[in-house]
């Protein structure tokens, strides 16, 4: 049974669940959500990202054990793809009921999060339209944030934008180390089609100009960690496209160190994202 537990908890991709989830915690506490809210909001995107980590391995089950991906659970046969399936279903379950406290505003942007984030899983991961589930899930999470207040708010229109561009970073480093798997399995997303060098590149720029957006939208120079953020950003940019020929791994830790700075500068420009 513990053997199990622990196979069905790796299958939900635990590295980004997690990591979207303190996103949204860091920002419902920069907006000011009272404690009860934040739990609620916490919770609520924790089992909207499981739900995304095990429909994943569930949808792509067949295609993981062709490709001999052993660290997918579900690929080694250490758990059964029904009980994924089903305990992703229950996970986004989960999630709406839990964003139901939060008001219906809060509870149908959570919807259209998860809706987004399986439609890539169901088949869009396969299309040119790759990025659109990030584009929109992405976009969408500084107001589920706002939205989860007791005055519920649409956040300023320029994190729609930053959000929208982390997605696409996100999407670009996370389909870089496996290019040549997806490949040998049909699957041709958009940095499939534009290939390893151009995906590294354009990673690299969309990840400087949600620096720029976050520069713009807090304030230009009053706000100094934007300053930062830019330059940093400015400077990976750089660095990245200049070793454009260096293996995958070197631009897919670029790209991730690009989009956490992104994310620290969001995070505390909490209270600027209501407009």
């Amino acid at each position: 049974m513990r053997n199990k537990a622990t196979a069905l908890a790796l299958s939900t991709h635990p590295g980004p669940a997690l990591a979207v989830t303190v996103i949204a915690i860091v920002l419902g506490i920069g907006v000011g959500l009272d404690p009860v809210r934040l739990l609620l909001l916490g919770l609520a995107v924790l089992a909207n990202q499981v739900s995304v980590g095990l429909s994943n391995d569930w949808i792509d089950a067949d295609r993981d054990r062709a490709v001999g991906r052993m660290d997918k659970p579900v690929a080694q046969g250490r758990i059964s793809v029904g009980v994924v399936r089903n305990t992703a279903w229950a996970a986004a379950a989960a999630s709406i009921l839990l964003s139901l406290p939060l008001g219906l505003a809060a509870t149908g942007a959570q919807a259209l999060f998860i809706a987004s984030a399986w439609s890539y899983n169901a088949g869009l991961k396969k299309t040119p339209l790759s990025v659109l589930p990030y584009i929109v899930s992405f976009g969408i999470l500084p107001t589920l944030v706002t939205l989860s207040s007791s005055a519920p708010a649409v956040a300023a229109p320029w994190t729609f934008g930053v959000g929208a561009l982390l997605g696409v970073g996100a999407h670009f480093a996370n389909v870089l180390p496996d290019l040549d798997d997806d490949r040998a399995t049909g699957v041709r997303g958009l940095p499939h089609r534009l290939g390893r060098r151009a995906t590294s590149i354009l990673g690299y720029l969309v990840l400087l100009l949600a620096s720029l957006l976050e520069f713009v939208g807090t304030g230009g120079f009053e706000f100094a960690l934007g300053v930062v953020g830019l330059t940093f950003n400015l400077l990976i940019a750089v660095v990245g496209i200049w070793i454009t020929e260096r293996p995958t791994r070197w631009h897919f830790r670029l790209i991730i160190v690009a989009a956490i700075v992104d994310v620290i500068v969001l995070a505390f420009a909490a209270s600027r994202l209501i407009a």
